[in-house]
């Protein structure tokens, strides 16, 4: 099963029919997607199920349905085991990109970071999961599919928002400030702690 945010709540990929009532359940086969997208985006659905049998192929069913631009993030480490973040938006954020033409993802990833935040140094230590999250430029609806990646820097110089991508500060953020900071975050980012079993309640 796949989630999808869409204005921050859930759209759930899933080839499993469930017996719930909470959420409404549309098959992806003959649903107008960009529908459920608008109703989501203007707070009339809280929760939706897209069903489609072949749980291998739901993903490549959706991104035939809506276009899909990739991005590159990461989940930086300082040698204090605290964690980079970035402020935009009124909310705490990591840093993250878009893929320019013939990029590697992980140098994407890399590049982004050390361009929104001013940090260097930077070493890959694992791949993490991917985060899916529908967004609206230019009157279009796109599907943003994230790559992050676990980076480790010894950076100790000073932080550098990125102003022109409307960065207003970056942090280094110790595990009681992530938490605290999460509250006031997106829920892509809050399953990229909760997988990194950094959310410990």
């Amino acid at each position: 099963m796949y989630k999808v945010f869409v204005n921050d709540k859930p759209l759930f990929l899933t080839n499993e029919v469930a017996k719930e009532t909470d959420f409404q359940l549309f098959l992806l086969e003959s649903v107008d997607i960009e529908q459920v997208i608008i109703k989501m985006f203007q707070n009339k659905i809280q929760k939706a199920y897209l069903y489609y049998p072949d749980e291998k192929a739901i993903l490549k069913k959706v991104k035939e349905k809506i276009p899909v631009c990739k991005a590159g993030g990461g989940l930086v480490y300082n040698k204090k085991g605290e964690v980079l973040f970035i402020f935009r938006n009124g909310k705490w954020d990591l840093p993250k990109g878009g893929i320019e033409k013939n990029e590697a993802i992980e140098n994407t990833a890399l590049r982004e970071v050390e361009e929104e935040t001013g940090v260097n140094g930077l070493l890959i230590t694992q791949k993490l999961q991917k985060t899916y999250h529908v967004f609206k430029r230019s009157g279009k609806y796109k599907l943003k599919v994230t790559h992050w990646f676990e980076m480790r820097t010894n950076f100790e110089g000073a932080l550098h928002p990125q102003a022109n991508e409307g960065i207003e500060k970056v942090a280094w953020l110790n595990p009681e400030q992530i938490k605290e900071a999460l509250k006031n975050s997106y829920e892509n980012i809050k399953l990229l702690f909760e997988e990194e079993k950094l959310l410990k309640n």
